[in-house]
Protein backbone atom coordinates (compact mmCIF):
# COMPACT_ATOMS: atom_id res chain seq x y z
CA UNK A 1 0.00 0.00 0.00
CA UNK A 2 1.57 3.41 -1.10
CA UNK A 3 1.97 6.14 1.70
CA UNK A 4 -1.16 8.13 -0.17
CA UNK A 5 -3.11 5.70 0.59
CA UNK A 6 -2.87 4.97 4.09
CA UNK A 7 -2.43 8.40 5.64
CA UNK A 8 -5.21 10.27 6.37
CA UNK A 9 -3.87 13.73 5.64
CA UNK A 10 -4.14 13.28 2.18
CA UNK A 11 -6.13 11.58 -0.54
CA UNK A 12 -5.02 8.50 -3.02
CA UNK A 13 -5.24 9.10 -6.61
CA UNK A 14 -8.14 6.80 -6.98
CA UNK A 15 -10.29 8.58 -4.01
CA UNK A 16 -9.12 12.53 -5.18
CA UNK A 17 -10.53 11.27 -8.90
CA UNK A 18 -13.63 10.04 -7.20
CA UNK A 19 -13.87 12.86 -5.54
CA UNK A 20 -13.45 15.33 -8.54
CA UNK A 21 -15.87 13.12 -10.88
CA UNK A 22 -18.43 13.39 -8.58
CA UNK A 23 -20.82 16.12 -10.11
CA UNK A 24 -24.24 17.08 -9.98
CA UNK A 25 -26.11 17.20 -12.71
CA UNK A 26 -29.47 18.03 -13.12
CA UNK A 27 -29.61 18.03 -16.95
CA UNK A 28 -28.30 19.57 -20.14
CA UNK A 29 -28.63 23.44 -19.70
CA UNK A 30 -29.72 25.52 -22.86
CA UNK A 31 -28.62 28.94 -22.15
CA UNK A 32 -25.80 31.15 -21.77
CA UNK A 33 -24.26 30.30 -18.07
CA UNK A 34 -24.29 34.02 -16.48
CA UNK A 35 -21.65 34.77 -13.27
CA UNK A 36 -18.03 35.31 -12.41
CA UNK A 37 -16.65 32.21 -13.94
CA UNK A 38 -17.84 33.34 -17.01
CA UNK A 39 -14.98 35.53 -17.93
CA UNK A 40 -12.79 36.77 -20.93
CA UNK A 41 -9.47 36.96 -21.19
CA UNK A 42 -8.69 40.16 -22.90
CA UNK A 43 -10.81 41.98 -20.18
CA UNK A 44 -9.04 40.60 -16.95
CA UNK A 45 -5.71 41.45 -19.34
CA UNK A 46 -5.75 44.44 -18.55
CA UNK A 47 -6.72 44.18 -14.63
CA UNK A 48 -4.04 42.19 -12.98
CA UNK A 49 -4.72 43.36 -9.71
CA UNK A 50 -7.79 41.92 -9.79
CA UNK A 51 -6.74 38.35 -9.62
CA UNK A 52 -3.18 38.87 -8.17
CA UNK A 53 -2.21 38.69 -4.56
CA UNK A 54 1.20 40.34 -3.74
CA UNK A 55 2.61 38.48 -0.80
CA UNK A 56 3.48 41.23 2.18
CA UNK A 57 6.17 41.18 4.34
CA UNK A 58 3.75 40.44 7.29
CA UNK A 59 2.73 37.10 5.49
CA UNK A 60 5.74 36.27 4.31
CA UNK A 61 7.11 36.31 8.09
CA UNK A 62 4.31 34.25 9.14
CA UNK A 63 4.72 31.46 6.20
CA UNK A 64 8.45 31.68 7.45
CA UNK A 65 7.76 30.76 11.33
CA UNK A 66 5.68 27.89 9.94
CA UNK A 67 8.39 26.40 7.94
CA UNK A 68 11.54 27.06 10.80
CA UNK A 69 8.98 25.01 13.20
CA UNK A 70 8.04 22.61 10.82
CA UNK A 71 11.96 21.99 10.07
CA UNK A 72 12.63 21.99 13.81
CA UNK A 73 10.25 19.27 14.29
CA UNK A 74 11.67 16.93 11.62
CA UNK A 75 7.94 16.70 9.95
CA UNK A 76 8.43 15.15 6.46
CA UNK A 77 5.99 17.22 3.74
CA UNK A 78 4.02 13.77 3.68
CA UNK A 79 3.32 14.34 7.43
CA UNK A 80 2.39 18.34 7.61
CA UNK A 81 -1.19 18.42 8.04
CA UNK A 82 -3.14 21.85 9.10
CA UNK A 83 -2.47 21.98 12.75
CA UNK A 84 1.63 21.97 12.02
CA UNK A 85 1.40 24.46 10.06
CA UNK A 86 -0.07 27.49 11.65
CA UNK A 87 -1.42 30.70 9.49
CA UNK A 88 -3.64 32.39 11.57
CA UNK A 89 -2.87 35.79 10.00
CA UNK A 90 -2.92 34.31 6.99
CA UNK A 91 -6.27 32.43 7.55
CA UNK A 92 -9.08 35.42 6.34
CA UNK A 93 -6.78 35.72 2.89
CA UNK A 94 -6.36 31.86 2.79
CA UNK A 95 -10.81 31.32 2.96
CA UNK A 96 -11.24 34.09 0.35
CA UNK A 97 -8.96 32.52 -1.98
CA UNK A 98 -10.83 28.94 -2.12
CA UNK A 99 -14.24 30.69 -1.94
CA UNK A 100 -12.51 32.57 -4.99
CA UNK A 101 -11.65 29.18 -6.48
CA UNK A 102 -14.59 27.49 -5.52
CA UNK A 103 -17.71 29.92 -6.46
CA UNK A 104 -15.94 32.84 -7.61
CA UNK A 105 -13.74 33.12 -11.07
CA UNK A 106 -12.14 30.31 -10.55
CA UNK A 107 -8.14 31.19 -10.33
CA UNK A 108 -5.68 33.70 -9.09
CA UNK A 109 -2.15 34.12 -8.59
CA UNK A 110 -0.03 34.63 -5.32
CA UNK A 111 3.18 36.35 -6.16
CA UNK A 112 6.24 36.72 -3.77
CA UNK A 113 7.31 33.31 -2.07
CA UNK A 114 10.94 34.04 -1.94
CA UNK A 115 11.77 30.41 -2.78
CA UNK A 116 15.38 31.19 -3.93
CA UNK A 117 16.00 31.89 -0.34
CA UNK A 118 14.41 29.22 1.03
CA UNK A 119 15.53 26.50 -1.39
CA UNK A 120 13.53 24.28 -3.08
CA UNK A 121 12.86 21.76 -0.40
CA UNK A 122 11.85 24.23 2.01
CA UNK A 123 9.37 25.92 -0.66
CA UNK A 124 7.87 22.55 -1.07
CA UNK A 125 7.60 22.59 2.30
CA UNK A 126 5.70 26.19 2.58
CA UNK A 127 3.56 25.10 -0.89
CA UNK A 128 2.15 22.19 0.91
CA UNK A 129 1.29 24.09 4.33
CA UNK A 130 -0.43 26.58 2.19
CA UNK A 131 -2.46 23.62 0.50
CA UNK A 132 -3.79 22.38 3.69
CA UNK A 133 -5.43 25.65 4.48
CA UNK A 134 -7.03 25.72 1.14
CA UNK A 135 -8.49 22.14 1.10
CA UNK A 136 -7.21 18.74 1.49
CA UNK A 137 -4.23 17.75 -1.42
CA UNK A 138 -4.18 14.22 -3.26
CA UNK A 139 -2.09 11.97 -5.04
CA UNK A 140 -0.99 12.28 -8.93
CA UNK A 141 -1.19 8.95 -9.64
CA UNK A 142 -1.41 5.85 -8.47
CA UNK A 143 2.43 5.04 -7.49
CA UNK A 144 1.12 8.40 -4.59
CA UNK A 145 3.57 11.19 -5.77
CA UNK A 146 2.32 14.45 -4.10
CA UNK A 147 4.03 17.33 -5.32
CA UNK A 148 4.79 16.48 -9.14
CA UNK A 149 7.95 18.37 -10.66
CA UNK A 150 6.90 19.90 -14.30
CA UNK A 151 10.38 19.64 -15.71
CA UNK A 152 11.72 18.48 -18.93
CA UNK A 153 13.00 14.99 -18.68
CA UNK A 154 14.03 14.68 -22.05
CA UNK A 155 11.04 12.60 -23.39
CA UNK A 156 9.09 12.70 -26.68
CA UNK A 157 6.34 15.04 -26.34
CA UNK A 158 4.66 13.10 -29.21
CA UNK A 159 4.59 9.42 -27.76
CA UNK A 160 1.31 8.73 -26.17
CA UNK A 161 2.79 7.17 -23.70
CA UNK A 162 4.11 10.09 -21.99
CA UNK A 163 2.44 12.74 -20.03
CA UNK A 164 3.15 16.04 -21.45
CA UNK A 165 4.24 18.06 -18.50
CA UNK A 166 7.31 15.59 -18.37
CA UNK A 167 8.87 17.19 -22.04
CA UNK A 168 9.40 20.88 -23.56
CA UNK A 169 6.70 20.44 -25.81
CA UNK A 170 3.41 22.29 -26.42
CA UNK A 171 0.28 21.30 -23.92
CA UNK A 172 -3.39 21.74 -25.16
CA UNK A 173 -5.92 22.84 -22.88
CA UNK A 174 -7.31 20.44 -20.67
CA UNK A 175 -7.86 19.74 -16.82
CA UNK A 176 -6.21 18.12 -13.96
CA UNK A 177 -8.17 14.79 -11.90
CA UNK A 178 -8.84 17.51 -9.04
CA UNK A 179 -11.26 19.95 -7.98
CA UNK A 180 -7.85 22.98 -7.82
CA UNK A 181 -4.60 22.38 -9.84
CA UNK A 182 -1.79 24.71 -8.16
CA UNK A 183 1.85 25.63 -9.58
CA UNK A 184 4.38 26.58 -7.82
CA UNK A 185 7.60 28.24 -10.15
CA UNK A 186 10.64 27.67 -8.57
CA UNK A 187 12.98 28.46 -11.91
CA UNK A 188 11.38 29.95 -14.92
CA UNK A 189 12.63 28.89 -18.88
CA UNK A 190 14.45 30.99 -21.04
CA UNK A 191 11.91 31.44 -23.41
CA UNK A 192 8.20 30.40 -24.04
CA UNK A 193 6.36 28.29 -21.42
CA UNK A 194 3.73 30.79 -20.95
CA UNK A 195 0.63 29.59 -18.76
CA UNK A 196 -2.73 30.02 -20.72
CA UNK A 197 -6.12 29.89 -18.94
CA UNK A 198 -9.65 30.21 -20.15
CA UNK A 199 -12.90 30.04 -18.62
CA UNK A 200 -14.63 26.78 -19.70
CA UNK A 201 -18.28 28.13 -19.00
CA UNK A 202 -16.90 30.99 -21.34
CA UNK A 203 -16.22 28.63 -24.53
CA UNK A 204 -19.63 26.81 -23.44
CA UNK A 205 -21.48 29.82 -24.13
CA UNK A 206 -19.46 30.60 -27.40
CA UNK A 207 -20.14 26.76 -28.49
CA UNK A 208 -23.88 27.39 -27.45
CA UNK A 209 -24.38 30.27 -29.35
CA UNK A 210 -22.61 28.96 -32.72
CA UNK A 211 -23.74 25.50 -32.75
CA UNK A 212 -25.89 24.34 -30.31
CA UNK A 213 -25.61 20.98 -31.22
CA UNK A 214 -21.70 20.81 -30.19
CA UNK A 215 -23.29 22.19 -27.12
CA UNK A 216 -25.59 19.24 -26.39
CA UNK A 217 -22.86 16.67 -27.37
CA UNK A 218 -20.70 18.28 -24.55
CA UNK A 219 -22.96 16.19 -21.97
CA UNK A 220 -22.19 13.13 -23.54
CA UNK A 221 -18.70 10.75 -22.68
CA UNK A 222 -15.75 10.97 -24.04
CA UNK A 223 -13.17 7.79 -23.41
CA UNK A 224 -10.11 9.25 -21.88
CA UNK A 225 -6.92 7.66 -22.31
CA UNK A 226 -5.00 7.03 -19.13
CA UNK A 227 -1.65 7.16 -20.78
CA UNK A 228 -0.46 3.87 -19.15
CA UNK A 229 -0.70 4.87 -15.50
CA UNK A 230 -3.76 2.68 -14.42
CA UNK A 231 -3.87 -0.39 -11.98
CA UNK A 232 -2.70 -3.99 -13.55
CA UNK A 233 -5.75 -5.01 -15.18
CA UNK A 234 -7.38 -1.79 -15.78
CA UNK A 235 -9.12 -0.84 -18.67
CA UNK A 236 -6.68 1.84 -20.38
CA UNK A 237 -9.74 4.06 -20.82
CA UNK A 238 -12.53 5.49 -19.05
CA UNK A 239 -16.01 7.41 -20.26
CA UNK A 240 -16.02 10.63 -18.86
CA UNK A 241 -18.49 13.34 -19.55
CA UNK A 242 -17.39 16.47 -20.36
CA UNK A 243 -19.72 18.66 -19.11
CA UNK A 244 -22.64 18.28 -16.03
CA UNK A 245 -24.94 21.10 -15.18
CA UNK A 246 -26.83 21.66 -11.72
CA UNK A 247 -28.05 24.38 -9.83
CA UNK A 248 -26.79 27.55 -12.57
CA UNK A 249 -23.70 25.82 -12.76
CA UNK A 250 -21.26 24.51 -15.14
CA UNK A 251 -18.81 21.83 -14.18
CA UNK A 252 -16.52 21.06 -17.42
CA UNK A 253 -13.53 17.92 -17.48
CA UNK A 254 -11.37 18.76 -20.35
CA UNK A 255 -8.56 17.25 -21.63
CA UNK A 256 -8.13 17.33 -25.62
CA UNK A 257 -4.36 15.51 -25.91
CA UNK A 258 -6.12 12.57 -24.35
CA UNK A 259 -9.45 12.42 -25.68
CA UNK A 260 -7.75 11.94 -28.73
CA UNK A 261 -5.35 9.43 -28.35
CA UNK A 262 -7.48 7.07 -27.05
CA UNK A 263 -8.10 5.38 -30.29
CA UNK A 264 -4.98 3.99 -30.18
CA UNK A 265 -6.29 1.64 -28.53
CA UNK A 266 -8.05 -1.68 -29.80
CA UNK A 267 -11.60 -1.55 -29.73
CA UNK A 268 -11.90 1.96 -29.31
CA UNK A 269 -14.24 3.63 -32.56
CA UNK A 270 -12.90 6.32 -34.53
CA UNK A 271 -14.18 9.96 -33.86
CA UNK A 272 -17.45 10.77 -36.04
CA UNK A 273 -17.20 13.85 -38.15
CA UNK A 274 -19.17 16.18 -35.41
CA UNK A 275 -16.95 14.88 -32.87
CA UNK A 276 -14.18 15.85 -34.43
CA UNK A 277 -15.41 19.28 -35.20
CA UNK A 278 -16.42 19.21 -31.36
CA UNK A 279 -12.59 18.90 -30.38
CA UNK A 280 -11.49 21.67 -33.18
CA UNK A 281 -13.81 24.21 -31.79
CA UNK A 282 -13.30 23.81 -28.30
CA UNK A 283 -9.29 23.99 -28.95
CA UNK A 284 -10.13 27.04 -31.44
CA UNK A 285 -11.90 29.05 -28.68
CA UNK A 286 -9.96 27.73 -26.00
CA UNK A 287 -6.89 29.59 -27.43
CA UNK A 288 -8.65 33.00 -28.89
CA UNK A 289 -7.36 36.06 -28.15
CA UNK A 290 -10.70 36.80 -26.94
CA UNK A 291 -10.93 34.47 -24.66
CA UNK A 292 -7.19 33.58 -23.28
CA UNK A 293 -5.65 34.86 -20.13
CA UNK A 294 -1.57 34.46 -20.77
CA UNK A 295 0.99 34.55 -17.69
CA UNK A 296 4.56 34.10 -17.28
CA UNK A 297 5.40 32.69 -14.01
CA UNK A 298 8.85 34.47 -12.18
CA UNK A 299 10.49 32.36 -8.98
CA UNK A 300 7.90 32.57 -6.12
CA UNK A 301 4.37 32.50 -8.27
CA UNK A 302 1.41 30.22 -7.44
CA UNK A 303 -0.97 29.92 -10.00
CA UNK A 304 -4.28 28.48 -8.50
CA UNK A 305 -6.59 26.66 -10.80
CA UNK A 306 -10.57 25.28 -10.33
CA UNK A 307 -10.39 21.99 -12.76
CA UNK A 308 -14.45 22.67 -12.93
CA UNK A 309 -14.40 26.07 -14.09
CA UNK A 310 -11.03 26.83 -16.21
CA UNK A 311 -9.09 24.76 -18.92
CA UNK A 312 -5.47 25.57 -18.86
CA UNK A 313 -2.55 24.50 -21.70
CA UNK A 314 1.47 25.73 -22.14
CA UNK A 315 3.55 26.76 -24.82
CA UNK A 316 6.18 25.22 -25.80
CA UNK A 317 9.14 26.33 -23.94
CA UNK A 318 13.14 26.29 -23.68
CA UNK A 319 15.93 26.02 -21.07
CA UNK A 320 18.54 27.90 -19.95
CA UNK A 321 21.47 25.11 -19.51
CA UNK A 322 22.19 24.82 -15.96
CA UNK A 323 18.60 26.72 -14.74
CA UNK A 324 16.09 24.37 -16.09
CA UNK A 325 12.04 25.70 -15.69
CA UNK A 326 10.69 23.70 -12.77
CA UNK A 327 7.65 24.37 -11.39
CA UNK A 328 6.01 22.04 -8.79
CA UNK A 329 2.51 20.79 -9.09
CA UNK A 330 -0.25 20.48 -6.04
CA UNK A 331 -3.94 18.77 -6.06
CA UNK A 332 -6.31 19.89 -4.04
CA UNK A 333 -10.07 18.69 -3.33
CA UNK A 334 -12.49 20.84 -1.66
CA UNK A 335 -15.59 21.33 0.27
CA UNK A 336 -18.67 21.31 -1.63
Amino acid sequence: MSPAAADPAFQSFAAQALHYFRREHEGACGEPIAGPAAWRGADLARHPETWTHELQSGEIEELDAARQAVRARGLALAAIRREDFPLPGLAPTLARWTRELRDGRGFLLVRGLPVARWGDADSALVYWGLGQHLGRPGAQNPEGELLGHVVDTHEEATNPHVRRYRTRGEIRFHCDLADVVGLLCLRGARTGGASRITSSVSVFNEILTRRPDLAQRLYEPFLLDSRDEQREGARPYFPVPACRHARGRLATFWHSDYFRSVVRHAGVAPFTDLELELLDLYEELAGSEALRLDMHFAPGDVQLISNHTVVHARTAYEDAPGAERHLLRLWLSLER
